[in-house]
């Protein structure tokens, strides 16, 4: 069931939080963990057996959380980590050694990586075994963020399941943040996305040079407001119920370097990297030898949990050579440098976008070929295109900045502010009534 659906916001979101609103707050983790699987169940209802998959990993993962409270043993911390990571890889890669690949359980990249964390961070001592396997069921499965993240830290998460309250002001930010992210996905993402769209029917050995460049420039914002937008509706959603989920958004797109991008971008899944493979690893302590290992280990494995097809590992190897060249004195030029950085920085995340999007490598290599083909600003197809999605590009280009997010910031509660609200909100619902929605792009992850 996706945010961006009738069913959601008009039959389940109500219908949850009137009963959730009405039940007193020492008692609402019971209606919280029977929404949250009434909203799983739906969305995989035509295969039931995804759910088994994640009940049976939730199971594993609450009698291992005991067992490292008890013992903090390595062999059983590794044991039920290989069960994990070993069910997620399964999934996305035995379609390489078969005829048809397996369909990817919803939701599994994102509630195995919560998983893996909450058992990391027992065995390290920094979080105590949760005792009842209806609680840690609670924390995987908050619907918010189940499906697509962001992956929440487990001790604040914890915190808010023992005790929380939902506050008028919180719950009326909550609202105007989910709002604004429907909108964002549904109006902006799943409307520029048209261009990208065409250029695939086109075919990329017809597209002419200005064209492939502008996809890309599409592609991109499509990307970035279809995930911005799903985790604005996450952080609103939570913050509607009592929780305080993190940002996974910080505008990537005003980075000055690709390390900054980085920071920036999917903000939760980089941290989980950090803390959990990068740090242990040695992270930037050891010299720069080991500090380029080991981000060379990072960017493998971020490849890898994207996707089973090669254009995934090229991706995570093309960042770790810009984030190397960063390491070894790029970064610190770059950062002194504020328009040379923005010409560094507009291709670099255009060409990684487009490694990302290509799947098929015969495909892709086409593509860098029109990327580099005879160049004509009077191509047909170009100004054709772009006249068409021009207003929405540009529209896309300022919103993707941190001074629209500023002005919003000062006028969300304000009258100006509610009706834009208002308008957006049933724009939005008549994209979704009239069949204009697009899936989530990170379902696919």
């Amino acid at each position: 069931m996706a945010f961006s659906s009738l069913e959601f916001v008009f039959y389940f979101l109500p219908s949850f939080l009137a009963v959730y609103l009405l039940t007193p707050v020492r008692w609402r983790n019971a209606p919280l963990l029977l929404g949250s699987l009434v909203f799983y169940g739906w969305g995989v209802r035509s295969a039931p057996w995804m759910a088994a998959v994640l009940g049976g990993l939730l199971l594993i993962s609450w009698v291992a959380g005991l067992g490292l409270s008890a013992y903090r043993s390595r062999l059983l911390l590794g044991s039920a980590l290989t069960v994990l990571f070993g069910t997620l890889l399964t999934f996305k890669y035995l379609g390489l050694f078969r005829a048809e690949a397996l369909p990817l359980p919803l939701g599994i990249s994102f509630y195995t990586f919560q998983l893996a964390s909450y058992l990391i961070d027992v065995h390290r001592g920094e979080l105590r075994a949760i005792r009842s396997p209806l609680r840690l069921a609670n924390g995987v499965l908050l619907f918010p963020k189940l499906i697509s993240g962001p992956i929440a830290p487990w001790v604040p998460l914890t915190r808010q399941l023992a005790g929380r309250r939902v506050r008028p002001a919180d719950f009326d930010l909550g609202l105007r943040e989910f709002v604004l992210g429907l909108g964002l996905k549904l109006l902006l993402a799943d409307r520029i996305g048209g261009l990208w769209r065409q250029l695939g029917t086109i075919g990329y050995e017809s597209v002419s040079a200005p064209l492939a460049w502008l996809g890309l420039v599409a592609y991109s914002l499509q990307l970035y407001f279809d995930f911005y937008g799903y985790s604005k509706m996450a952080v609103g959603l939570g913050r509607m119920l009592g929780f305080t989920l993190p940002e996974n958004f910080l505008h990537p797109y005003a980075a000055r370097s690709m390390s900054d991008f980085w920071r920036r971008w999917h903000v939760t899944l980089g941290a989980w990297f950090r803390s959990y493979v990068y740090y242990p690893l040695g992270g930037s302590r050891c010299g720069r030898g080991i500090q380029l290992r080991n981000l060379l280990v990072v960017w493998l494995l971020t490849g890898i949990w994207h996707g089973s097809t090669a254009n995934f590992l090229l991706w995570g190897l093309f960042l770790f050579l810009l984030l190397a060249l960063e390491k070894l004195g790029l970064g610190r030029w770059l950062e002194r440098h504020g328009i040379l950085c923005r010409l560094y920085m507009i291709p670099a995340i255009l060409l990684s976008w487009m490694v990302f999007a290509i799947q098929d490598l015969s495909q892709l290599a086409t593509y860098i070929g029109r990327l580099f083909s005879e160049w004509s600003w009077t191509a047909p197809d170009f100004l054709r295109q772009l006249q068409a999605y021009g207003v929405l590009l540009a529209v896309g280009i300022v919103l993707s900045l941190p001074g629209p997010a500023r002005l919003w910031r000062r006028i969300r509660c304000s009258l100006p502010g509610t009706l834009l609200l208002l308008a957006v909100f049933w724009a939005a619902v008549y994209c979704m009534a009239a069949g204009q929605n697009d899936p989530f792009l990170y379902f696919s992850f």
